[in-house]
């Protein structure tokens, strides 16, 4: 038995780490101190002061622990990096953990290179970036090979230097060819300088001769030219607009941080300004912060947010002041080896910015509250299915099959899923199937229902054993609903077949009118009569469509297989091939057929015959 009072009265002055612990062992909170004796007692003491989230906190701590740290920096450091593993129920999470790549040039090596990184160096390499549009970077790379030409070999300079021949590149005129021994290495380093300048922004001389190129195209009746030419200049405009080099002296370098909230959910908004410009912005989600106050949620959100970051700004201008912040500011001033400091404008242009990031926040706020609306529409969709359909509960997983074959040849199955009435792409399945040819749909739909319940059997049996992960499974965790493309035979066959499984989910099948569009569902009671105009029947129309789809896409792309394979055989044509397929049902059996038996499909010779038997008795095939 943890006994509190004892271990209150021992703990030290130091700075350090503490962490509360639940009687399961779980850890769901994580805090930091600057005097670890101070700071824990306060939990313990004047309940009625605390929040709501602290007194709900204390109630669940069957005991606590705590790490002494040299500084109260070694302590926040620490502290960001538990909450990170460990995730504490308590803590406010960050939701997004990203990293935005950066351009690399190594003009720190005798032969320079340029290429894409996500992490940042201090080896003397030059950085450009961050990029956050990651479209932006390749146009860029893109646009650095069509005007400067660097190697894009993994050749190795200078020691590659006249050792065999050069590459395509170099033929085409798309390298500078260093291999060939013809460029210097200073001519080699002036072309990396220039593209330096060129991602540095200084691109005027440039885009003046490609204009003046574009107005002589123009002028000359080129006009593909000329509108190849303005394509480039566009994409160095907006090069221009969206990236500037990363320069620890460039005070006009700055983030800028501000928060909306609602109940338990917070959005914050982060902008990235860099020479004086907004270069990109991305919005995250916080979750547990119901019970805290804006100063606790925006020092949450920068502890966890630059923790891992390749490059902190000289300036951080937040909605809000934050706590502990002599404390942070040391620990990323260490970090960046230079003086960071948090800024809360009151007036100006900076406070004008904070506004702005604000205003984008509330609007991430807002999307977030109509996609959680949608998503409970979808609930109150699925709720009237279950009781249109009679069910016990919510069917949350939804399952739909259907066979596709042409005329009993190349039978395939396909199953999709539907999670909480949103299509779980990731999830769908198909089916070749293996236990008879010819044209039998009742019998196609039991093999993939039997297959598909077997794979989750053995799943199941894997994971109690402790061979196999549960996320690992790929057909777990079992429907809640079944639907089968097909009327009461599907429906007869497929029931019969669950009960000799002993699996005991429903099923239904989805049937449809004269015209081929979906008519409603039928169960073992007959049909159930749905609205044309209700969002259950769109539901399952949506369902419907989507499995059938999935099922002639397989056997479109598995038919485009073998139809390719007989399409090599000289003599045979669209007609023959067709012919030969529906007379013997699948390649395998006409790779089995004698001549005369080949010469019975309609439109067959004897010549196209020995030629088809030829091509699968020769030697390889």
């Amino acid at each position: 038995m943890f006994d509190f009072e004892t271990e209150l009265k021992n703990l030290p002055s130091n700075p350090g780490v503490y962490l509360m612990h639940n009687s399961d062992g779980e850890i769901i909170y994580v805090g930091k101190a600057k005097v670890l004796k101070n700071r824990v007692r306060q939990y313990f003491q004047n309940s009625q002061n605390h929040t709501a989230k602290v007194r709900a906190m204390v109630s669940n701590i069957a005991y606590f622990e705590y790490i002494i740290t040299d500084t109260e920096t070694e302590a926040l450091v620490l502290e960001c990096n538990l909450i990170k593993k460990h995730r504490p129920k308590y803590n406010i999470l960050l939701k997004d953990d990203k990293h935005y790549p950066y351009l690399k040039v190594t003009m720190n090596e005798e032969y320079p290179r340029v290429f894409q990184v996500r992490r940042l160096s201090r080896d003397g390499a030059k950085y450009y970036g961050p990029y956050v549009c990651g479209s932006v970077i390749k146009s860029t790379l893109e646009l650095i090979q069509k005007f400067f030409k660097p190697p894009k070999c993994h050749r190795r300079f200078p020691e590659d230097i006249r050792k065999g021949r050069p590459c395509l590149n170099y033929h085409i005129n798309a390298c500078i060819a260093p291999c060939t021994g013809r460029v210097s290495k200073e001519e080699y380093r002036e072309v990396f300088k220039e593209i330096c300048k060129f991602l540095d922004g200084n691109h005027k001389e440039l885009l003046s001769d490609l204009k003046k190129k574009m107005s002589e195209a123009s002028h000359n009746l080129e006009f593909e030219r000329a509108a190849s030419l303005r394509d480039k200049i566009n994409a160095i405009e907006e090069i221009e607009k969206n990236q500037k080099a990363i320069n620890a002296n460039h005070q006009t370098d700055s983030d800028v941080v501000a928060i909306a909230r609602e109940n338990s959910i917070t959005f914050c908004e982060v902008f990235f300004v860099r020479g004086g410009k907004v270069i990109g912005r991305e919005s995250y989600r916080l979750d547990n912060g119901q019970n805290s106050s804006n100063e606790e949620i925006i020092t949450d959100f920068i502890k966890q947010f630059y923790q891992d970051s390749d490059y902190v700004p000289p300036t951080i201008l937040t909605q809000f002041e934050i706590e502990d912040k002599d404390a942070i500011e040391k620990w990323l001033s260490d970090r960046a080896h230079r003086h960071i400091r948090f800024v809360v404008p009151v007036r100006g242009e900076k406070a004008q910015m904070v506004k702005m990031v604000e205003k984008n926040a509330q609007k991430a706020l807002e999307n977030h509250k109509i996609k959680v609306l949608k998503a409970r529409e979808k609930n109150t969709v699925l709720d009237n299915l279950k009781e249109l359909l009679g069910m016990a509960d919510i069917p949350h997983r939804i399952e739909a099959y259907d066979i596709s074959n042409i005329q009993g040849a190349d039978n395939v199955g396909g199953m999709v899923v539907f999670d909480n009435g949103q299509a779980a792409k990731r999830k769908y399945r198909i089916f070749k199937i293996k236990s008879f040819e010819g044209a039998d749909d009742y019998a196609a739909m039991s093999e993939v229902i039997y297959r598909r319940f077997k794979h989750a059997m053995d799943e199941e049996e894997a994971i109690k054993n402790g061979t196999m992960k549960s996320s690992d499974a790929k057909f777990l965790p079992r429907p809640d609903l079944i639907l089968l493309d097909g009327g009461k035979g599907h429906l007869s066959t497929i029931s019969e077949l669950m009960d000799m499984m002993e699996i005991d989910i429903p099923v239904f099948g989805m049937v449809k009118n004269d015209k081929h569009r979906t008519r409603g569902l039928i169960g073992k009671a007959g049909e159930i009569e749905i609205s044309p105009a209700s969002a259950a029947f769109k539901l399952i129309t949506n369902i419907q469509d989507e499995v059938h789809n999935t099922a002639i896409s397989y056997h479109r792309k598995l038919h485009g297989k073998i139809s390719s394979e007989l399409d090599k055989i000289p003599g045979i044509g669209e007609k023959r091939r067709k012919s030969l397929l529906t007379e013997f049902g699948s390649v395998d059996k006409i790779k089995e057929a004698q001549i005369s038996d080949l010469q019975q499909a309609e439109g067959m010779t004897y010549a196209a015959a020995e030629n088809v038997y030829n091509y699968f008795h020769s030697k390889g095939n």
